[in-house]
């Protein structure tokens, strides 16, 4: 059996954009000394561990949210999601992810899965704030673009995502007008895939993950983690309590 050893993002393979937004610019000033040496010497800055599926733990329903700001907001985005005739699938843990790993699971028909997300022990103000993400999975990929994802996130992406990936930032919009921009984008490519059963929901995301690591990959932006045990490469998912 061919045992694969766990992979890190090398910090220094990043570039200087992509290290702040992923540590923030007082972190990244402070680690820019070691990674200007290592990126001269050819040497790998191990950063946060990269999984190669997504897990989603699902989790018993309860009044979410680290601190009322963030309880009324998740609110009132889970009701105008609602609104907007969303079917929930329930609140999930991401333990594979850092920092924002909660989330909840919504689809919008025929074709659009929903992540509202939030920490619920954020590191800093970069992850105090709750986002809502929209991604459509397309039929035809003939313009070299696999997904739309349109997010409401404060912060962009880090490391940058896929070029299959066709993704749209807008801060602070609310899920209503998030939509309408999401739908417009999807149809600049033509039509998205049709959902399936409730389960789902979490294929367009496990499938954006996928796009992403090839994309990191092809950059070098992975490492081995000489910390941790070599394993088979079997996906771990799981569901349930």
């Amino acid at each position: 059996m061919l045992l694969r050893v766990p992979r890190r993002l090398n910090l220094a393979a990043l570039t200087n954009e992509e290290l702040q937004l992923l540590v923030g610019e007082d972190r990244a000033v402070g680690l820019l000394a070691d990674i200007s040496r290592a990126r001269m010497e050819g040497r790998a800055v191990p950063g946060p561990e990269v999984h190669d599926t997504l897990t989603f733990d699902r989790l018993e329903e309860r009044a979410w949210g680290s601190t009322p700001e963030q309880s009324r907001a998740l609110a009132a985005a889970h009701a105008a999601l609602l609104a907007l005739n969303a079917e929930f699938h329930g609140t999930f843990y991401l333990p594979v992810i850092s920092e924002v790993r909660h989330l909840r699971a919504y689809t919008l028909e025929p074709d659009t899965t929903a992540a509202l997300r939030w920490s619920e022990t954020p590191e800093s103000a970069r992850t105090a704030r709750a986002y809502l993400q929209l991604m459509t999975w397309l039929r035809d990929r003939a313009s070299g673009v696999a997904c739309v994802l349109t997010t409401s996130s404060p912060t962009l992406s880090s490391p940058a995502l896929s070029e299959e990936i066709d993704q749209h930032h807008h801060p602070d919009t609310s899920p209503a007008e998030l939509l309408a921009l999401h739908r417009a984008y999807v149809l600049r490519h033509g039509r998205g895939q049709k959902l399936g059963a409730e389960a789902d929901w979490a294929r367009p995301w496990q499938a954006s993950h996928a796009l992403n690591l090839s994309a990191w990959v092809r950059r070098g932006l992975l490492t081995d983690d000489p910390t941790q045990p070599a394993t088979d490469g079997t996906p771990r998912v799981r569901t349930g309590s």
